[in-house]
């Protein structure tokens, strides 16, 4: 499906069980299941839901760990990068939320839970933050990462695309890393999250394009040829 939406946003349309047939031949494994339990209330609640959470990354040349902030949209999987530190505490974490909520507030946001997992730097003062804009925060359940799932298949997204497939040199390469990754993972990257149908999160969700014909495809490499993005040449 992620093959089908690259190549949708290319002009091209194939089947999925085309792709599927190709991959086969080449032997290249599907994806790992994802479990679908949460679908009927994402459907229902998403458009309202926020979701935060933390994940750290281990610097090669300080040889120090870095913990990045981060809070995304449940409808359009859009990310908000808050903040990175090495000494992330509940005090520190309460800043960003404001910084975040204010940005929310002069954009006439319409959001209205936020899910967080039990971490302690998530504070009474982190969740009073939201409460003051109308956001009630929800806490998981214990060892229950399901219930953030959008959250954490973030995490896994940038890990396996990205932050585990390059040495990090220090806190500054890490904020230019995020930043160039999340550009693409909101405007180049296919998703198959409800609602989104193989979308970006920044495309028109009314138009696909489907140009009469295309004559070449061209490559755009983000991070050194780590990440590949494709548009059709002018």
């Amino acid at each position: 499906m992620r093959i089908q939406g690259k190549l949708r946003r290319l002009g091209h349309r194939a089947a999925a069980a085309t792709i599927r047939k190709v991959l086969r031949t080449h032997r290249i494994p599907p994806p790992r299941y994802r479990d679908d339990s949460w679908r009927a209330f994402l459907r229902a609640q998403a458009q309202t839901l926020l979701a935060t959470d933390f994940f750290h990354i281990d610097c090669a040349v300080t040889l120090t760990r870095r913990y990045v902030a981060f809070v995304i949209e449940h409808s359009t999987r859009r990310v908000h990068l808050l903040r990175v530190t090495r000494y992330p505490t509940g005090a520190w974490a309460t800043q960003p939320a404001r910084d975040f909520t204010a940005e929310m507030e002069a954009a006439g946001h319409r959001f209205t839970h936020l899910i967080r997992d039990r971490d302690a730097k998530f504070t009474a003062a982190f969740d009073g933050v939201f409460s003051a804009t109308g956001i009630t925060a929800i806490m998981t359940a214990p060892q229950a990462p399901r219930m953030n799932a959008i959250a954490e298949r973030f995490v896994g997204s940038v890990r396996h695309e990205c932050t585990d497939r390059i040495l990090i040199g220090g806190e500054r390469h890490l904020g230019v890393v995020l930043d160039h990754y999340i550009a693409h993972y909101k405007a180049g990257r296919s998703h198959q999250g409800e609602g989104l149908s193989l979308r970006a999160p920044d495309d028109d969700p009314n138009v696909i394009p489907f140009p009469a014909q295309v004559d070449q495809i061209r490559r755009r490499r983000v991070l050194g040829g780590l990440i590949n993005e494709y548009e059709t040449a002018a």
